[in-house]
């Protein structure tokens, strides 16, 4: 194997989200040096994560549940602004005043074994030698599109959230929103008094809960995703298991019909949908707001799915390989979860590499920038 130009670390953080930057931050104040003990890479051309990609009327004050990054809190944000523009300066200020040194955009091919037991990160910036791998890569870069017959004759368009433009292109159109998650809701509310027509499809009748979000309520949620990626099948996301929250905006819209559900139609034709029973609805456009799978394919080659699927876990850590932790994924896949994560994530990281970083004098103080 050719090492020339193969730069060493103790740690490669893969991606500047929510979970990546929570691990970065955890690094940095254990007393690591960015460049030196620790890399970030990300794909994104900018900070802000996948949340830089969101459509522009997703509102602040549309999005559920954002949690502060350690360290910094985001107070005071215009409820009315782009979520992707608030998100964006944050996780931009977030960097520079705990001087972060994200390097992008980079992509990151593979990550394979390397020599004397470190891992091999091959990216288009060049190749990374490290003892450990924190994975914070999400699920934006992997839309879902499930595929039905005769998918291929629809003579309209057919889209996907992670390429939604907003409401306004849609004006007169006749929309099939396909999916059952908050995307889907939200795109229905936006996208009614502009169509001419939406149809709400999804697999399984949606679940409503009234009343509040509770601590209660979200830990059996996220004990559920657990349980799923510990016994190694693919993770469910922890949104997918609370159920969407009833709000003044979705009773309104359940109260107009804007909200009635229709089971999945069985094929796809060249003017719309059909069910096998007969029905048909004509269309010019049909959503996919069918979600999103964990972007993992740059660890391929460590072979690190199980029979069922997914990626046995253990906390953060990767049952078969204690160097590799994936944040972001699963349980950890909501803003708070991430952030525990790349805390837990950091913890068990430094145990691997503790006699592979240099001296440290504790916490690095870090001046507001």
């Amino acid at each position: 194997m050719n090492n020339i130009g193969v730069r060493d670390v103790a740690v490669v953080v893969i991606g500047a989200g929510q979970a990546g930057l929570s691990a970065a931050y955890h690094l940095r104040r254990s007393g690591l040096v960015p460049d030196r003990d620790f890399v970030v890479l990300d794909h994104a051309p900018e900070a802000g994560g996948a949340w830089q990609f969101r459509w522009p009327s997703l509102t602040y004050g549309k999005v559920h549940g954002m949690h502060s990054l350690p360290g910094m809190e985001l107070t005071d944000a215009d409820p009315r602004r782009p979520s992707s523009e608030v998100i964006q300066e944050y996780f931009a200020q977030y960097e520079e005043k705990f001087a972060l040194h994200v390097h992008r955009p980079v992509d990151v091919h593979a990550v394979r074994e390397g020599e004397d037991g470190r891992l091999r990160v091959e990216t288009s910036e060049g190749v990374w030698a490290a003892r450990a791998l924190i994975s914070a890569t999400g699920t934006w870069g992997r839309p879902f599109w499930p595929r039905y017959p005769g998918q291929d004759t629809f003579r309209g368009r057919q889209l996907h959230t992670s390429n939604y433009p907003g409401p306004e292109e849609f004006a007169g159109q006749r929309v099939v929103v396909v999916g059952g998650g908050a995307s889907g809701t939200q795109h229905l509310m936006e996208l009614a008094p502009l169509a001419a027509e939406t149809t709400w499809v999804t697999r399984r009748p949606p679940v409503f809960r009234e009343g509040e979000f509770t601590e209660e309520w979200g830990r059996a949620a996220v004990a559920r995703v657990e349980e799923r990626v510990r016994r190694g099948l693919p993770p469910e996301s922890v949104v997918s298991v609370t159920a969407l929250p009833v709000n003044e905006a979705i009773r309104t819209a359940r109260d107009s019909g804007v909200l009635e559900r229709l089971p999945m139609f069985d094929r796809i034709t060249e003017d719309g949908v059909a069910w096998d029973d007969g029905r048909s609805v004509a269309a010019d456009v049909i959503l996919w707001a069918t979600g999103f799978r964990a972007a993992v394919d740059h660890l391929a080659p460590l072979r690190l799915r199980e029979t069922g699927g997914g990626i046995r876990m253990d906390g953060t850590r990767v049952a078969r390989d204690e160097r590799i932790h994936l944040v972001g994924y699963g349980p950890s896949a909501s803003t708070i979860g991430a952030n525990r994560a790349g805390r837990q994530a950091v913890r068990e990281v430094l145990r691997v590499v503790g006699g592979e970083v240099g001296p440290s004098a504790g916490p690095v103080a870090v001046a507001a920038g």
